[in-house]
Formats: structure tokens, C-alpha cells, sequence
């Protein structure tokens, strides 16, 4: 029914806005050594681990996740993409229920 596929297209939508969000964070992420390597601590990844892993529900919520539990990195992200603060904490929640995801 049209009605299904619409809601299908839509949450495909909001899933691939919510990866590029996730590796917009993890770029800005990555460009502070000590926030790199809070974020490999809190995960429990190696660099490559992370790498291999991008395009997970689970590994890109844990970046939002990490980004949403410090606020002060939280804003100064959402500062310097021009995202809204509360964005990164609504995908995060998104990609960990795995929302629009078939596996």
C-alpha cells in the first residue's frame, strides 16, 4: 500500500540523516586527540575496530551517545555544525532502537 511505502521511504530518510549526522559528530570527534581518545575509551574500540564498524546502528548511536554525555562537547559541536544540541541526542536514541533498520 502507498501508504506503507511512504512510511518505509521516510524512516530510510531520517535513518541516512541520522548516519551523516553521527559521522559529522565522529569528524568533529576526531579532530581533538584527548576527545578521540575519550570516545575509543568509552566505546572499548581500537581505531580500526571503529573504522570497520561505521554504518552500525550500535557503534553510530555510541557516538552521538558519547557527543550527548558531555555537554560541554555536545555544544560546542552542535556550535560548529549548526546542528541543533538536541538533534544528537534524538538520533542517538533513533539509531539505538534501531528505527528504520532491517537488519
Amino acid at each position: 500500500p502507498p501508504l506503507q511505502l511512504f512510511a518505509g521511504i521516510r524512516m530510510a530518510l531520517v535513518r541516512d540523516d541520522d548516519q551523516i549526522l553521527a559521522l559529522q559528530a565522529l569528524s568533529w570527534i576526531v579532530m581533538d586527540e584527548p576527545r578521540r581518545e575519550r570516545l575509543l575509551g568509552m566505546t572499548g574500540l581500537t581505531p580500526e575496530e571503529l573504522r570497520a564498524s561505521l554504518g552500525e546502528p550500535a557503534t553510530m548511536a555510541a557516538i552521538l551517545q558519547f557527543l550527548a554525555g558531555h555537554e560541554a562537547d555536545l555544544i560546542a559541536c552542535a556550535d560548529a555544525t549548526g546542528v541543533p544540541a538536541e538533534a544528537y541526542g534524538a538520533a542517538a536514541r533513533r539509531l539505538d532502537a534501531g528505527e528504520g533498520w532491517n537488519g
